[in-house]
């Protein structure tokens, strides 16, 4: 079997006396579309923002092509957190800015590249994702499904090779919900990313995931295949799960 690409070893959080994460074991695959589920609480949201540093651990190691990520170097860090990108709950698109500035926004934030340069890069994205047309439009005109296109072409603007995405059919409806998760396994296959999908969409979400994992009380309680998890008793924790005895809901 391949190595995992990331992997978490008994990792612990805290935020004061609220342990949300109490030892997570966890491997994530390269080239795989692995989603996250867990009641409201759970963690799972926390756990994702480990993976890219915008949260560190109390205790235990997130391990990224076999280096523990606290003993990187700042040069390795900064290499490192270059094969991320993260598509936020609620977008976090800028009201202010067009939706050419929003997607070209981690671009110009580099000076890396010439006007030129940016303006052929994000024509590139805004194409694939079917959203040209709308450069000079501002997030508000857009509607909860166009915003979500934009904020995931903002996501691939860098050409990552991981793409984290938290809860991202929240507040939309159930066609645009699986809209949504269509979009997802669509460009993944495109562009050959690596996805790590925090949902509480069951049993929707399994129609796109290669691997589930699911955290119950902090703790991993499962991770396998969409097959393993829905070959489980209803009668045990993890079948009362995806049987819907619980709520998922943020």
């Amino acid at each position: 079997m391949k190595a995992p690409l990331i992997k978490f070893v008994d990792v612990k959080k805290s935020f004061g006396n609220n342990y949300v994460i109490k030892g997570v074991n966890l491997s994530i695959y390269e080239d795989e579309i692995t989603v996250i589920i867990g009641k409201s609480g759970s963690g799972k949201s926390v756990l994702l923002k480990h993976i890219i540093g915008l949260i560190h651990q109390d205790s235990g190691k997130v391990i990224f092509r076999g280096e523990d990520i606290a003993s990187m170097s700042r040069k390795n860090r900064k290499e490192f957190k270059r094969n991320f990108s993260y598509m936020f709950q609620e977008n976090a698109l800028f009201d202010s800015m067009t939706i050419y500035e929003n997607i070209a926004l981690p671009l110009t934030e580099t000076s890396l590249f010439s006007k030129q340069e940016i303006k052929k890069k994000v024509q590139m994205r805004m194409e694939q994702l079917e959203i040209q047309g709308t450069s000079n439009k501002y997030p508000a005109q857009l509607s909860g499904g166009m915003k979500k296109r934009v904020a995931l072409a903002r996501a691939l603007i860098t050409e990552p090779s991981i793409v984290l995405f938290d809860e991202p059919t929240t507040g939309l409806d159930p066609v645009r919900k699986n809209g949504v998760h269509a979009m997802i396994k669509s460009y993944q296959e495109m562009f050959g990313f690596t996805a790590v999908v925090v949902s509480h969409e069951i049993p929707d979400i399994f129609q796109i995931a290669q691997r589930v994992a699911m955290i119950e009380k902090g703790k991993i309680i499962f991770q396998g295949s969409v097959e393993d998890i829905m070959a489980y008793d209803s009668n045990d924790e993890v079948g009362r799960f995806i049987n819907g005895d619980g709520d998922f809901m943020e």
